[in-house]
């Protein structure tokens, strides 16, 4: 069985992200969506919430399992006889952080392999921080998010 992990904070979820997992989980058996915390951002919404809004997206996808995790994603994938990490690549930034981050994974556990995703046109430039700021100044986020979590991220970003 073929199984991949895209990780991310998803801090919220977005047409970006939702775009790399129906492209991935039509590559592999199995695909795990986990919702990891990092520790150098201030997330908005709990680990819960944002596993319960992926999981609203993805319901019609059989394959993708959803999941909140604290440890590394080297050692999730260890758990779970995962030997492939899916990540996004929007821009140059993008890049120099990805290749940190493998570099770090492949020091730990070099048997786990790292494929790049690249973004749709039209999401090349979508970032969970600009849907939180669209939101602030009540800007329509239609164009960034998924229908089914639009209305749950303006609930909890106008309180």
């Amino acid at each position: 069985m073929k199984k991949a992990v895209y990780p991310g904070s998803f801090d919220p979820f977005s047409n970006g992200h939702f775009d790399i997992v129906k492209r991935a989980s039509k590559l592999f058996d199995e695909l795990h969506i986990l919702v990891s915390y990092n520790i150098t951002k201030n997330h908005i919404f709990t680990a819960e919430e944002r596993v319960a809004m992926i999981q609203k997206c993805v319901q019609p996808l059989k394959n993708v399992i959803v999941e909140a995790y604290d440890g590394l994603v080297v050692q999730y994938c260890k758990e779970n006889h995962i030997h492939l990490i899916i990540r996004g690549l929007r821009n140059y930034n993008d890049y120099e952080n990805e290749f940190n981050l493998f570099q770090y994974n492949r020091d730990i556990e070099p048997n786990i392999e790292t494929i790049l995703f690249l973004p749709s046109t039209k999401n090349q430039f979508v970032s969970s921080s600009a849907i939180k700021e669209l939101v602030q100044f009540d800007c329509d986020i239609s164009k960034y998010v998924p229908q089914e979590i639009k209305q749950d991220i303006q609930r909890k970003l106008n309180k």
